[in-house]
């Protein structure tokens, strides 16, 4: 295909809104709030006059903290309306965390909710920046923040020195729509809409700069394999934050007019009753929200016969995981998509009428009008079919680089535009591709290299065996040891010389883990990412507490 978007968010959900006016395009299922594209379309202005009543510029950084509330998504189109690039904010994030990305995003406006689990946003900005209570709205003057001048609350609430989303609205109605209409015309595909921090799971994240090309593209290349249509509606339990519930998730939805019926925080019990109450055709999930559901008691009483598709991303998807999926959830056309946030984040996807085979143990093939490739890290040669590599990807979903970090940038994209991923994979001879692991997550072991990927997939099909992750654990022998992290199925019962002995004499020796390690949870981001990192920082501690000798 040709790229078919050379346009924006904002045209596109225009056009939705004049062509299907009365269809849906939001539903939450759970507290009967239901907009059509048309009267989203109408909130969207509102709120985007709002933002330029206040004095906010086509141009400026606005952040978004907040879990997956209906009005997270109007201020995504009203930032793309009025040309402000929105800063997407990771829900988990600390005071630490916010305040890194406020100062290195160089944001204008943060728009924030009450908060998230034990996290109390409100008392957390005023905590980074006490000017507020003291400043009058629309003019605070922040010390460690130079470029903020607005924090605007997403709810009814009035909080001293923040602006309530209502009175955004009020204002945004009494504005002309002459200046909206102006500004949304200035506006090209090639501007950045987006920014995304990369989860961080080792060292500082960077604000990854994506265009409405890059993401408006990518979402329909995604939706054009799951077979998506107008006719789709497509629970989301996935963080809109992350390019997961973003780019996946409302952006395949809105280029193909089909429906959204997003889920605030994960819980299985409300995925299961909006899929029954809404009839939902696809769902979408990492593994780990996939075994919560199919693992919840209640989880036969739920009709679930109207799915079809979805999607399965976000970590390793184990393959036993997707076979329960495709028979347990009536699921029998789900795929699975392979990329990284810089890449807008596809780059290659299994697609529905794929081979069961090809769609539960391969990422799929490369997406239309997006290069593959698998290299040799040490040389940059293209590696040949069968033989392991790293991922590389070049073409209209690479982003337009990390903000302010040219150095970092040109890592990540070398001078003959490829991007380099850092993961591991191969291709076969039908140009299916698979995940092998990350290159720094490869375990050396006495000169051996160990792919965790590999004894993760030979652990899963242990009798007992939920979930395991595979890490090195620090040795002054080998260099490294490997660590199995397992979580075992209700009421299993296991040793670690269990796992040992299950292993001899069907994988090599050095493959075999020499610690295992039986938890409950494994440290995840809120996106999901397994953070191995901390594994293997938690699985030393473990070693050295219990005095063996590493």
């Amino acid at each position: 295909m040709a790229i078919r978007f050379e346009t924006t968010l904002s045209a596109v959900l225009r056009k939705n809104a004049q062509e299907y006016p009365d269809h849906e395009f939001i539903i939450y299922a759970d507290r009967g709030l239901r907009w059509t594209y048309a009267e989203f379309d109408k909130r969207v202005d509102d709120l985007a006059r709002g933002f330029l009543a206040i004095g906010l510029e086509k141009g400026d950084h606005i952040g978004v903290w907040a879990p997956n509330i209906p009005d997270w998504l109007t201020v995504l189109f009203a930032s793309a309306r009025t040309g402000m690039v929105l800063v997407t904010v990771n829900t988990a994030y600390k005071t630490h965390e916010l305040e890194y990305l406020m100062r290195q995003s160089d944001l204008a406006c943060l728009c924030l909710s009450d908060g998230y689990r034990d996290s109390d946003y409100v008392s957390m900005v005023n905590e980074l920046a006490p000017e507020i209570k003291t400043s009058p709205r629309g003019r605070l003057n922040s010390e460690k923040f130079p470029y903020l001048r607005h924090i605007v609350y997403i709810g009814q609430q009035k909080h001293r020195g923040m602006y309530s989303f209502p009175e955004l609205l009020l204002l945004g109605r009494h504005m002309d729509m002459a200046r909206l209409h102006a500004i949304e015309a200035s506006c090209g595909t090639n501007d950045v809409v987006n920014m995304q921090y990369t989860s961080g799971t080792t060292g500082f994240p960077k604000g990854v700069m994506l265009t409405h090309r890059n993401i408006l593209n990518n979402g329909y290349s995604i939706g054009e394999c799951q077979k998506m249509t107008s006719q789709d509606i497509v629970c989301l339990p996935v963080p809109f934050f992350h390019c997961f519930g973003l780019v996946l998730g409302m952006m395949a939805i809105l280029t193909h007019s089909a429906t959204a019926a997003p889920v605030e925080n994960f819980d299985p019990l409300v995925v299961l009753a909006t899929i029954q109450k809404e009839k939902c055709s696809a769902v979408y999930g990492v593994p780990t929200m996939y075994i919560a559901e199919m693992n919840h008691p209640m989880f036969n009483m739920f009709d679930k016969s109207s799915l079809r598709t979805g999607i399965m991303s976000g970590s390793y998807c184990p393959i036993e995981v997707m076979r329960r999926v495709i028979d347990e959830m009536h699921m029998p056309e789900i795929t699975i998509p392979y990329g990284l946030t810089e890449a807008s984040p596809v780059t290659t996807m299994t697609k529905t009428d794929d081979p069961i085979e090809a769609r539960v143990e391969t990422v799929g093939r490369a997406l239309e009008d997006v290069e593959v490739a698998i290299r040799d890290p040490e040389t940059g040669e293209e590696c040949p079919v069968g033989v392991r590599g790293e991922f590389c990807s070049r073409g209209y979903s690479n982003m337009k680089g990390y903000y302010k970090m040219p150095e970092a940038t040109a890592k990540c994209i070398d001078e003959n535009g490829w991007l380099h991923s850092g993961d591991l994979g191969v291709k076969d001879e039908r140009g299916y591709f698979r995940v092998t692991g990350r290159i720094k997550d490869m375990i050396i072991r006495g000169g051996e290299n160990i792919y965790p990927k590999e004894i993760e997939d030979f652990l899963y099909a242990m009798p007992g065996v939920k979930d395991v992750q595979v890490v090195g654990i620090a040795s002054k022998k080998y260099g490294e040891e490997v660590g199995a992290f397992i979580i075992l199925h209700k009421d299993a019962v296991m040793a670690e010389e269990d796992v040992k002995d299950f292993c001899r004499g069907k994988i090599s020796r050095f493959k075999i883990p020499k610690y295992v390690f039986f938890v409950d949870l494994f440290p995840l981001t809120a996106s999901g990412k397994v953070q191995k990192y901390l594994m293997r920082e938690m699985g030393l501690q473990k070693v050295q507490e219990l005095g063996v000798a590493t």
